[in-house]
């Protein structure tokens, strides 16, 4: 599961890397957290990319009302999942961050740990979007798939996000491949060996916290 993540990188890096225009000046994010806005990149129709906000919580377009849906799907069910089947094979998108962070249970307690590349750099999460229509006008909304822990994350949790590696992207963004079984390698978790983590404070527990204190190094 990912409930929480970071996109603190400037944008002027984010548009370089992602080669997409944002058109916006952000504020940096150290706490994304489920129902809130976030910023994804999706296909434009004329083989180029587009930057847009999608609301984390999937809703089908077929749902009858616009409750808060999904925030993860698994990679390795979401192709046969009802739910999910139609934004495997033509809503797929690229969901910005540099980190995310997932929790160790200890007793009675969770200890939240943030979890980066080694070298700092922005990545990007599988996601699935759909459009929903409604009499208040579309709604937009996303998720992300998650796979098998590595071996960093494993000890905290059994599942991680997936992180495309960067020449995955592509492909993944590609609406002319409609059969998700081509995308499978795409889905696998990341290298260990190019991640790092440290824990953080209980700060990240409330949403309404998004600020650099999030993602300080917590000792002890």
């Amino acid at each position: 599961m990912c409930g929480r993540y970071t996109l603190t990188t400037p944008v002027v890096e984010l548009e370089r890397r992602f080669l997409v225009r944002l058109g916006e000046d952000m504020a940096p994010r150290y706490n994304v957290a489920p129902g809130q806005d976030v910023l994804a990149v999706l296909p434009d129709g004329a083989g180029g990319r587009q930057a847009l906000r999608l609301r984390w919580g999937f809703i089908p377009s077929w749902a009858r009302e616009p409750k808060p849906g999904p925030i993860n799907a698994r990679a390795e069910t979401a192709a046969e999942k009802p739910m999910f089947r139609r934004a495997m094979r033509r809503g797929r998108c690229l969901i910005l961050a540099d980190g995310f962070y997932e929790w160790e249970r200890r007793g009675a307690r969770k200890r939240p740990y943030l979890f980066r590349l080694a070298d700092g750099a922005p990545f990007a999460f599988a996601g699935l979007w759909e459009r929903w229509d409604g009499p208040g006008g579309p709604l937009l909304t996303c998720c992300l798939l998650t796979t098998r822990a590595n071996a960093l994350v494993a000890p905290i949790h059994d599942r991680m996000p997936v992180i495309l590696r960067p020449e995955w992207e592509e492909a993944w963004l590609d609406p002319a491949i409609r059969d998700p079984a081509e995308l499978e390698p795409a889905l696998a978790p990341y290298p260990t060996e190019r991640m790092s983590f440290h824990p953080v404070s209980t700060r990240v527990n409330s949403p309404r916290n998004d600020d650099p204190g999030c993602i300080e190094p917590a000792l002890g």
